[in-house]
C-alpha cells in the first residue's frame, strides 16, 4: 500500500517527465549531446560570425540543426541566408529552406519550411535523385537541391503546402 509521502514522489516523478521539470531536462540532454558531438569531432567549428559587421538593415536568418537516426551518426545542417565568406559574413537574398527527408516504407516524404510565400509561387522539380525546390515573391526567395537517398519517379509526386509548410510525397 503506497502511502501520502509515496504518492507526492509519484506525482514529483510525473511532473519531471511530462511538466517543466523534464522539459528542462531533455534541453539540458540536448546541450550535453552538442557538446558531446562537438567533442568527437561530428560538429567541425569553422570559427564565428561576426553579425555586428552585417550592414544595417540588412535581413538575415541563420539555424542550425542536429538530425540524429537511430544507430547513425549525428548530422549537422545550417540553414538561412548568411553565409561566411573570406571577407565576412554575407547576407544572400536567397535563403536555404530548413529540411526533413522521411523515409517511409512506399514513399519519401519531404518537409520544407517556407513562410511568407504563396503555393503558386513554388517550383519543384526531381533530376534522378535530386529534388530542386525554389519559391520566389515580392519580399522573400528560397531555394534547395536536396540528395534523395534513391532514384524516384517525378510522375509520382504529390505535394501540399500550408502555413509556410510544404510537404512533398514521392513514391519509391
Amino acid at each position: 500500500m503506497e502511502t501520502d509521502k509515496g504518492k507526492e514522489k509519484n506525482q514529483d516523478a510525473d511532473f519531471d517527465l511530462f511538466g517543466l521539470g523534464g522539459l528542462f531536462k531533455g534541453i539540458e540532454r540536448l546541450v550535453d549531446l552538442a557538446g558531446k558531438l562537438e567533442e568527437t569531432g561530428e560538429i567541425k567549428k569553422e570559427g564565428d560570425i561576426n553579425f555586428d559587421s552585417l550592414k544595417k538593415g540588412m535581413k538575415g536568418v541563420y539555424g542550425f540543426t542536429i538530425k540524429s537516426a537511430v544507430g547513425g551518426s549525428p548530422k549537422v545542417e545550417t540553414f538561412g541566408n548568411i553565409k561566411k565568406t573570406p571577407e565576412g559574413p554575407q547576407v544572400d537574398e536567397v535563403r536555404e529552406p530548413m529540411t526533413d527527408i522521411f523515409d517511409e516504407k512506399d514513399e519519401l516524404v519531404i518537409i520544407a519550411e517556407m513562410p511568407g510565400i504563396e503555393e503558386s509561387n513554388i517550383k519543384i522539380d526531381i533530376k534522378e535523385d535530386i529534388l530542386e525546390i525554389s519559391a520566389v515573391n515580392k519580399t522573400r526567395q528560397y531555394s534547395k537541391e536536396v540528395l534523395l537517398p534513391c532514384k524516384v519517379n517525378a510522375k509520382d509526386l504529390t505535394s501540399k503546402y500550408n502555413n509556410g509548410i510544404l510537404e512533398i510525397r514521392i513514391k519509391k
